[in-house]
């Protein structure tokens, strides 16, 4: 395969930019070899600076449910460009838009937008320390909440552990005030609630964490978290900014049967273009300014460019016919998987239209990060140079998710498989 282009190009971003990139995965550093560059895309595909073409599952690494360059989000974009790039003042798609995302949560009353999820997760911390004026936070190890400074932690041998830096320039001080536990440990929950409840401002969980692997909970874990942070006084958030809009017209909560306090969400809300938002009970988003004193503010928050993209997406949605066609690609894996060869190289555990390709056959999905062991790992990355060049774009970390749009078809899927066993 040729990437003469890609590596000219790559040559002088990293003269220009760390690494070359704007976000660290890109870089390519894991699986090794030049980054891809790519130029365009449509549908389930993307076609890079060297005129390769490549089968996407990647997807913008989750926003694009609706596949590339969806004909209706371009529409509505550039609509709205004509109108303008941006206000700066108050506009009725706001507005549009905070009806859609409301009537997929019902227990939440207001919505705030942002610009990324990292910006969302950091006004929910905001909003849960301004309700009840406490500092520490809660987090589990395996969970990516943006690089926010108090979630850049990781956990350490113990079972209840003070936040560790997992990042350089993040204070001692700031880490101190975050504590990390293990996923699905229900007695390691209870005894830092035990504790420490009292202190806690909030808990911020992803209800299915998807950053570190497909590392599915038990909803009686979760209900357990729902069960103590409302014991303690302790705000509950769902960073939902993969899984929001992921599996139906609502968020993860509806399917867990589980109402948390704050919600976070990104990606699909944004239908490609940079929208994130927080919403949530009433009582809480009360709080943000000018209502109440938790302040957030952004010059680019409701940009009506990137609302339109979020409304066509949404619209687009709550149609229905997007997720039983997913469905129908998820069922079609499962099935195609049983009697494949790929079946005896990896297992491909799914939620919906995210997938998880775990290069390990022992039978044994890991529900917790700590758990997921190196050969897996090791192969993916050894091996992903070859579907590559095999035209088949998967995420350059075997610790990332796959996701299913609704430009995928049956055959994508078929060929997936053969290039993954190949």
């Amino acid at each position: 395969m040729l990437l003469a282009r890609s590596a000219e190009l790559y040559s002088r971003a990293e003269a220009l930019i760390p690494a070359g990139v704007s976000s660290p995965v890109r870089a390519f550093r894991k699986v090794g070899g030049t980054p891809v560059f790519f130029r365009s895309a449509s549908g389930a595909h993307a076609v890079d600076e060297d005129g390769n073409r490549y089968l996407d599952f990647c997807m913008a690494w989750g926003p694009l449910i609706l596949g590339h360059a969806h004909p209706r989000v371009i529409e509505a974009v550039q609509r709205a460009v004509t109108d303008g790039l941006a206000f700066g003042t108050a506009h009725r798609g706001e507005g549009e838009l905070a009806e859609r995302v409301l009537a997929a949560y019902p227990y939440a009353k207001l919505v705030r937008f942002v610009v990324s999820g990292t910006e969302a997760v950091a006004t929910a911390v905001r909003l849960a320390r301004g309700s009840n004026g406490r500092r520490r936070i809660l987090k589990f190890d395996g969970c990516y909440h943006g690089h926010n400074d108090s979630l850049m932690v990781k956990a350490g041998s113990g079972v209840i552990t003070q936040g560790l830096a997992d990042s350089a320039g993040v204070s001692a001080q700031v880490a101190a005030d975050t504590l990390v536990l293990p996923l699905g440990d229900v007695a390691a929950l209870e005894q830092a609630f035990g504790e420490q409840g009292k202190d806690i401002a909030a808990a911020i969980i992803e209800p299915l964490p998807a950053n570190n692997g497909l590392l599915r909970q038990s909803r009686e874990y979760l209900q357990k978290l729902r069960d103590l942070t409302r014991a303690n006084g302790t705000v509950l958030i769902f960073d939902e900014v993969i899984t929001g809009f992921r599996f139906g017209y609502h968020g993860y909560d509806k399917l867990l049967g589980i109402e948390p306090d704050l919600t976070t969400l990104g990606k699909i809300v944004g239908g490609g273009l940079p929208v994130a938002a927080v919403l949530g009970r009433r009582e809480l988003m009360a709080q943000l300014a000018p209502l109440g004193p938790v302040y957030q503010a952004g010059t680019m928050a409701g940009n009506p460019v990137a609302l339109a993209a979020g409304i066509a997406t949404l619209t687009e949605l709550a149609a229905g016919k997007v997720y039983a066609h997913l469905e129908t690609l998820g069922k079609h894996l499962d099935a195609a998987v049983a009697k494949h060869p790929a079946r005896k190289v990896a297992q491909f555990p799914r939620v919906g239209s995210i997938v998880w390709p775990y290069f390990d056959v022992s039978g044994v999905v890991p529900h917790a990060a700590s758990a997921i062991p190196s050969q897996p790992v090791n192969d993916y990355h050894g091996r992903y140079r070859g579907w590559l060049a095999q035209g088949v774009y998967l995420p350059p970390s075997a610790y990332e998710v796959c996701f299913l749009s609704a430009a995928h078809t049956t055959a994508d899927l078929d060929r997936l498989l053969d290039v993954l066993a190949s």
